[in-house]
């Protein structure tokens, strides 16, 4: 539901809306956005980062999702669930999730269920971000999931609505084409209020992903289908793209856009300019990636804390 209890109405990136944004929602946050795996990255590695990450001043720590990561010849990859209990013991500020998990290769119920025992875990801190996949994913193929794209975006819609519901304490009855639950209700309830925060992941050229995100409680999008080829989102474009979602989730708290996804610019000056005029046009989230690396590379990038 958008403002004033109306139907969000959803727009175009990039053209104008009706209503703008709500400016000044709340303070832009700072995530980092850590790969899972990769050559020469150890799970020690990802949970030391994680938990440096409150030290220095991010507001959160969110990890790729992959079975197999996408570079390099049988890289070492690790599970970002696991990685996140782990840091969740050793944190108790910074904001935990991932970014993005494809949710047709895992079944709703057991990652509802990991997210609700992470939730506990870390004292009402957890959220996910879900999506189709990426499609240079390599672990789908080989483990027999489905790489078509059509299927997959009909797994996406129909496990958001199980997911949606089991985070929300809903006693779910459903029976779908590929997800059944016959009046089932995972306890405990999530510790945040009204359910662990979903976010929606895709591509804003897919006009889908708003519709998904509308649903649930934020979006993460990036600009094209081809992610080799990066391009930020302009501020006019974060204000319509914040223009066609909802104001506020169903808890009441800012509707999330997350913006972002990408190393840090050598300009710094530049570089805070840029994310203050996103957090002026209606992002909640900078998210700002540590790519596979030398170990002491990965930790500098992490220490040297947030551009505010």
């Amino acid at each position: 539901m958008g403002r004033a209890g109306a139907p969000a109405r959803l727009t175009e990136v990039g053209k104008p809306a009706d209503v703008a944004p709500a400016l000044y929602r709340a303070r832009m946050r700072h995530g980092l956005q850590i790969c899972c795996g990769g050559p020469g990255v150890t799970a020690g590695l990802l949970v030391e980062l994680g938990v440096a990450a409150e030290r220095a001043g991010w507001d959160g720590v969110f990890f790729e999702d992959y079975l197999v990561y996408h570079r390099g010849q049988d890289p070492p990859t690790f599970d970002p669930w696991l990685l996140l209990a782990t840091i969740a013991a050793r944190t108790s500020r910074v904001r935990l999730g991932t970014t993005v998990t494809g949710l047709p290769r895992r079944r709703p119920a057991k990652l509802a269920r990991e997210l609700l025992t992470l939730d506990h875990l870390c004292a009402g801190r957890a959220t996910v971000a879900v999506g189709v996949g990426d499609p240079g994913d390599p672990g789908w193929a080989a483990f027999g999931e489905a790489t078509d794209l059509r299927t997959r975006a009909a797994m996406l819609d129909e496990g958001l609505d199980v997911l949606l519901g089991l985070l929300a304490g809903e006693r779910m009855r459903h029976h779908g084409e590929h997800y059944r639950a016959d009046g089932v209700a995972l306890r405990p309830a999530a510790v945040q209020a009204h359910r662990v925060p979903v976010w929606v992941g895709g591509s804003t050229q897919a006009k889908a992903v708003l519709r998904r995100a509308a649903r649930a409680d934020g979006i993460v999008p990036y600009k094209l289908t081809d992610t080799a080829g990066w391009a930020d989102f302009t501020p006019d474009e974060v204000h319509a793209l914040a223009a066609a979602l909802p104001a506020s989730r169903a808890d009441g708290a800012p509707f999330d856009v997350a913006i972002g996804g990408r190393r840090r610019r050598d300009d710094e000056r530049a570089e805070r300019a840029y994310l203050h005029q996103v957090a002026q046009a209606g992002a909640t989230w900078w998210l700002e990636f540590v790519a596979a690396g030398e170990p002491d590379e990965m930790r500098a990038a992490v220490a040297r804390g947030p551009l505010r």
